[in-house]
């Protein structure tokens, strides 16, 4: 399992971007978070075209695919979005990483338990 935000782990922190200048000036340890597909597809293609690591919510198995497509590293559900994603990511094999946004530890084993790729505590989002 994936755990990204934890104090006890080393994990890139993920920076929300809202343009290509804001892409090139972040940090080149930071994951790029851009905003949903349909307001970001422009920037998840240049992030694609050049190898740039990058994270997008997601809500809809829709946006799951072509985020996928688009070469995303990560894409952020909400629990019940991340259990209807993570078995067709599973079946075809995306290499993008499933991840659902927490705010407590507690929350961790029901994640792990519902065989979700991973999770990202809300800390890890500058």
């Amino acid at each position: 399992m994936i755990v990204i935000g934890h104090p006890w782990i080393e994990s890139p922190k993920f920076c929300k971007v809202f343009s290509e200048e804001d892409i090139k000036e972040s940090a080149p340890d930071t994951i790029v978070l851009l905003e949903p597909l349909a307001d970001s597809h422009k920037l998840a293609a240049y992030c694609q075209k050049n190898d740039i690591a990058y994270a997008v919510p997601v809500n809809k198995l829709k946006e799951a695919i072509f985020a996928n497509a688009l070469g995303a590293s990560y894409i952020i559900c909400e629990e019940d979005d991340a259990m209807m994603v993570q078995p067709i990511a599973q079946e075809y094999l995306f290499d993008t990483r499933v991840l659902v946004l927490i705010h407590e530890e507690k929350e961790m084993t029901k994640i792990a338990r519902s065989l979700i790729d991973g999770v990202i505590f809300a800390e890890a989002i500058l």
